[in-house]
């Protein structure tokens, strides 16, 4: 049901940061969680 009232009335996915953005925010986040001394 989600698939067809979806499908009737559709919106593309819109990106609001560019990948620099995104990787630089993931890499800020993996150093973060690796020095959590787990």
């Amino acid at each position: 049901n989600w698939i067809k009232t979806w499908n009737d009335d559709p919106k593309p996915f819109v990106w609001h940061k560019t990948a620099e953005e995104i990787l630089d925010s993931l890499a800020k986040y993996i150093a973060r969680i690796s020095d959590a001394g787990h």
